[in-house]
This record gives C-alpha cells, structure tokens and sequence, in this order.
C-alpha cells in the first residue's frame, strides 16, 4: 500500500510491514485485500488503510516507552502495529469484551512471532468493557477506539496521559473520527478529523443479538 502512497508514513509502514495480517483474520486468501473483514461475533478487522490511518495520527505520541490503549482490540492486529511502534520499552494494553477473540486475538500474536512480548507484558489483551477503559494500565500517551461511541466516554479521557491523544470515531447515523488532545496541563480539546463508518462501541449482550454474531 506504501507504494500507491495509501500509508504515507515510513515509520507505519514498516511497523505494519512487520505484522502479518494473514495471522489476525478468518480468511487468509483475503488477508491482503484493502476492505474490512468480519472475525466472528458480530465483530470486524479494519481495512487496512484504516489502520494507517489511525496509527498516523497518533504516530507522534508513540515515542519510545509510550503507554497505548487498543479499545476493541479484535483480532489484536493493530495492537502487534503499536507494538512494533512504541518499541520494546513501551506497553499496549487492548481490551476486548468477547472473551473468544481476546483468546484467539492472544494465539494469532503467538503465531504472529509476537509470543515473547505477550510474555514479558509488553503486549497485554483483557477482557472487559472498554467503554470503561483499563485504569491499571494508565495513564496513556495514545488510546485508540475501534468501534464508535454514541458520546466520548469520560473513563476513556480520565485515563487519557498529559499530554495524549485519543481517536475515535463517534456517532450513530452520522458518525466521525475525533482527536481528543489532554495537553501538559489537562486541558483537553476536541477536533472533528473526517466522516467515517464503524461498527457501534457496545455492551456484550446487545453484540449478542446481532445475526452478525456467529
């Protein structure tokens, strides 16, 4: 994608150039296509130019040793692209309420080389509600959001680093991509980035109900 200048970013192209999405899908014949792809439980991978996208505009929070959250982690893909950004000094902590994909999200890291960071809590996925974010990781220097919020949840900015910077899309019918920027001092200000398209930031039981679950 780097050469059509889908990812315009050298630092996140070899960081996802280093991450085999062929590991974190259901489909590896598809693995490379530039669409998103359903993983089970009414739950989606991003295209991967979102994934360039995303990690773009957090790319100057992800210093070395920076402190990351991956809310709605999935298939823990772009939680190995952060990995590879923050170095091995840095933390990524994605949180994922379906049980079964933080499991299968923790085999494809395996698979993806990535077993020793697993190991040594470099890269750590629990299961819970992300809404709520993960307090014991905090504070943290990038959260992303990969499914939208009706409203930005206020847990998610409290556990937001001085300075930090989250992305998340929000919305329901109308959804868009927001930069929610904590400066040194705590002052945190909102900028509305571009219009997009993302499966809802829900509880588990309304997940369930979708016929998408299976």
């Amino acid at each position: 994608m780097s050469a059509v200048r889908i990812i315009t970013n050298d630092q996140v192209a070899k960081a996802m150039a280093q991450v085999d999405r062929a590991n974190y899908v259901r489909d590896p014949s598809s693995a490379y296509e530039d669409s998103p792809q359903p993983i089970g439980h009414a739950a989606t991978i991003s295209a991967p130019h979102m994934h360039a996208y995303a990690a773009s505009h957090v790319l100057s929070y992800l210093h070395p040793g920076a402190r990351v959250l991956d809310v709605g982690s999935g298939s823990g893909y772009l939680a190995a692209v952060f990995h590879h950004l923050v170095g091995p000094t840095g933390t990524v902590v994605g949180i994922e309420h379906v049980d079964e994909l933080t499991k299968w999200s923790l085999e494809n890291l395996r698979k993806d080389g990535l077993g020793e960071a697993v190991d040594e809590g470099k890269i750590t996925i629990v299961t819970g509600d992300g809404r709520e974010g993960y307090e014991s990781g905090g504070p943290y220097d990038v959260i992303h959001v990969g499914a939208a919020a009706p409203s930005t949840p206020r847990k998610l900015i409290e556990q937001l680093a001085s300075p930090g910077r989250m992305f998340i899309p929000v919305g329901t019918h109308i959804q868009s991509i927001l930069h929610i920027d904590k400066d040194q001092d705590g002052k945190v200000t909102e900028t509305q980035v571009m219009g997009v398209s993302y499966v809802p930031l829900t509880d588990l039981d309304k997940q369930k109900a979708t016929r998408q679950w299976l």
